[in-house]
């Protein structure tokens, strides 16, 4: 089979040195890249590297080999072109249709999916001009990732840096395994929570449980790469930021309430993939519990913490916003999920059965998504971003 044709842009920040592990990972994975750098990008890497990297000629210009008119074959051939770094002015250009050199010329005449991942400084990117390009190439169908927040050129911190190669390597993966799909959550503002909260016995131990959050980073990763604007709060993860989302630290179920209700305010969707622990020490130590000889220890006791799922979906924030859970059962799965769903008044909820060896941790899942209108929807055992997609479509046949 032909390998599938991706077009790597590269424009001119301090950040095309990236680009160089972002081409890796799609030439080792079975891709067959064409670079097409901007003039100003080569000051940062050369043609040389691209050529070798890629096993293409580089090219700025369309008047190198113009019999074979680059300026459009090379945009009519791609299965994607992705843009990184693609910096302020290049989204400018590509929102303004203007074609001044072979990239932008490409991103005229290519009609497969086109994905932008901007680095640029923080003032910059929240520029109204940047906003407002942003916004019309989203509006168009171009996925455009939201910026990393960290170190920038110099001394500079704040959003506006390059996501990681890898994580950006995901988000085409994705894209391209939609094929002509159009990005369906697009202008769709999601909320997903991920991984597992502790509640503090002590300044040293703490209840927990045994979420890696890595289903609901699944969820992330798929809905950013489907066009939508995706904030994260995560939980005690240890997982690297997905590339587009904007991600809010938690620890306790209690700081998890917090942000997910101030994300929830203008979200469309709110999916509660953590596992947010139903109760909390009544009583904090403020210096570490002894083990004493001779005695048994004191015992805890315990305080409900907040249903955050039953609170979102009985006070929706906005009309028509749909709420999606998930529980993790041990025993009578689907009949205590039925319950679930009824107690909680979500709109999905996404069933799975769990113990010390399921799911936990695991790059697998199998789950039942269950719907408020009486649906069900088998998802067989597999990758957990294929659950990630089945909930994605699920949501998106659901938003007006």
């Amino acid at each position: 089979m032909d390998k599938p044709k991706v077009v790597l842009g590269v424009s001119g920040g301090i950040a095309a040195y990236k680009a160089c592990e972002l081409l890796r990972r799609l030439t080792e994975s079975g891709h067959d890249v064409r670079v097409v750098p901007t003039e100003s990008s080569l000051h940062f890497v050369g043609a040389a590297t691209w050529s070798a990297l890629s096993g293409h000629p580089v090219s700025t210009e369309v008047w190198n080999d113009v019999h074979e008119v680059p300026h459009v074959r090379i945009g009519q051939g791609a299965d994607l072109v992705v843009v990184a770094p693609a910096t302020a002015d290049m989204l400018a250009k590509a929102a303004h249709g203007l074609a001044d050199d072979l990239l932008t010329n490409t991103l005229l005449t290519a009609r497969c999916p086109v994905v932008f991942a901007p680095a640029m400084h923080t003032e910059m990117w929240e520029h109204p001009a940047t906003q407002e390009n942003v916004a019309t190439l989203r509006r168009r169908g171009a996925v455009v990732i939201e910026p990393a927040v960290g170190r920038l050129t110099g001394v500079d911190t704040g959003k506006g840096r390059l996501p990681d190669p890898g994580e950006i390597f995901e988000v085409c993966r994705r894209v391209l395994a939609r094929g002509p799909v159009g990005p369906d959550l697009a202008g769709r503002h999601v909320v997903i929570s991920a991984g597992g909260t502790r509640e503090p016995l002590d300044p040293v131990r703490y209840l927990g449980n045994r979420s890696s959050g890595k289903q609901g980073y699944a969820l992330a990763r798929t809905a950013v790469a489907r066009g939508a604007r995706v904030t994260l709060v995560e939980a005690n993860t240890g997982l690297p930021d997905p590339a587009g989302a904007d991600v809010l630290r938690a620890g306790t179920a209690v700081q998890l309430r917090e942000a997910v209700l101030k994300a929830a305010a203008d979200a469309d969707v709110v999916v509660m993939a953590a596992a947010v622990a139903d109760f909390r020490p009544a009583e904090y130590a403020t210096g570490k519990i002894k083990k004493k000889d001779g005695q048994e220890p004191a015992p805890i006791t315990l305080v409900r913490n907040p249903d955050i799922l039953a609170e979102v979906a009985g006070e929706r924030a906005r009309p028509g916003q749909i709420v999606v859970g998930f529980a993790a059962e041990t025993d009578n799965v689907l009949a205590n999920g039925r319950e679930k769903l009824r107690r909680k008044g979500c709109d999905l909820l996404v069933v799975n059965e769990v113990g010390e060896r399921r799911t936990f941790g695991s790059e697998e899942n199998e789950a039942v998504v269950l719907a408020a209108d009486g649906g069900e929807t088998q998802v067989p055992y597999g990758p957990k971003e294929a659950l990630a997609d089945t909930v994605w479509d699920l949501v998106s046949s659901r938003l007006g």
